[in-house]
């Protein structure tokens, strides 16, 4: 079966390094954008979002107004704007991430900016502080807009799936600690006290961050373990049975090392209608989350949102 136009293939071990360096510069710039805005529940302050070029972190309150950082994953640079009018920019290439933070710094310097920030990566195996890894990396320039494309097909999906839900959801956004593109409802309970553990991430961020019983979905390219782009699913805390829980597509499975479910991007990709195999697997994951863990659901769930359609009160 040919897949849709509307979702480009995106085979992980091709890429793999490129994805890795890009992980990388996303979490410099989200530590930037981290260090300088007020914490917001479930590290919703720190997180970029998929704009119509790439990626941004929206304003970030620095200097008298704000600055803005994108990857613009069409043209291949970073480019940041002042909100007194200043603009900056270097390509994305093949380069150290030593120099890319070099260059970012340089970047928010002229910008007017303050270019301090945690120097060490998060959720990642054996992190080399940024200014120490001097390693070259490749840029795949055609990978990366792939990579783009498919972050906005996907987004499109999370942010209708969202409208489904007047109960506390979160912004479709993407967490460049674990480099995955997210969406989570909450049930308005509280949550048992959340272990911790996480590699290079402090017990309190992991444990605010899970502070509420959530169902949360997302998008993977690849890596931890995955050598595949993927859809996830998982509640916390996991209900009993939700691993037993009947979901769809068919060729989504529970993945138990990893305690949630997972759906294979291609096969999204090559079903007929993407955009409904998705919403399938986040509705009937949700679902059994929420059913499983006896969620008030009478009160949290409504009808899609349409344009220009006001929700009935």
């Amino acid at each position: 079966m040919e897949a849709s136009s509307d979702w480009a293939e995106l085979p992980y071990p091709p890429w793999r390094e490129t994805c890795g360096a890009l992980h990388l510069f996303t979490q410099i710039v989200g530590k930037y954008r981290l260090a300088r805005t007020p914490w917001l529940n479930h590290s919703w302050h720190a997180t970029l979002y998929v704009d119509a070029r790439g990626l941004t972190t929206a304003r970030v309150p620095d200097v008298p107004g704000g600055i803005e950082i994108r990857f613009d994953l069409l043209d291949h640079a970073v480019i940041g704007q002042s909100t007194e009018g200043r603009t900056a920019r270097f390509d994305l290439g093949p380069m150290s991430v030593a120099d890319f933070r070099a260059r970012f710094v340089d970047l928010v310097r002229v910008l007017g900016g303050t270019p301090t920030f945690h120097g060490r990566p998060n959720e990642v195996a054996g992190p080399v502080p940024f200014a120490e890894d001097k390693a070259l990396r490749p840029y795949d320039a055609e990978a990366v807009t792939r990579f783009f494309h498919v972050l906005v097909a996907v987004a499109r999906v999370f942010e209708r799936f969202r409208t489904a839900y007047i109960g506390k959801v979160s912004p479709v956004h993407l967490f460049w600690g674990s480099f995955d593109l997210a969406v989570t409802r909450f049930s308005g309970r509280r949550a048992p006290l959340h272990p911790g553990g996480i590699p290079s991430l402090p017990d309190e961020v992991t444990r605010e961050a899970y502070s509420h019983e959530v169902s949360s979905a997302g998008f993977w390219p690849g890596g931890g373990g995955i050598e595949y782009p993927a859809f996830y699913s998982y509640a916390y805390p996991a209900p009993q049975r939700f691993a037993e829980a009947h979901v769809e597509p068919a060729t989504a499975f529970f993945e138990q090392t990893l305690g949630e479910f997972l759906l294979p991007y291609d096969a999204v990709r090559q079903s007929e209608d993407p955009e409904a195999t998705l919403t399938a697997f986040l509705e009937s994951t949700y679902r059994a989350a929420a059913v499983l863990g006896n969620w008030s659901r009478d009160s949290l769930e409504c009808a899609l949102g349409r344009p220009l359609l006001p929700r009935p009160i």
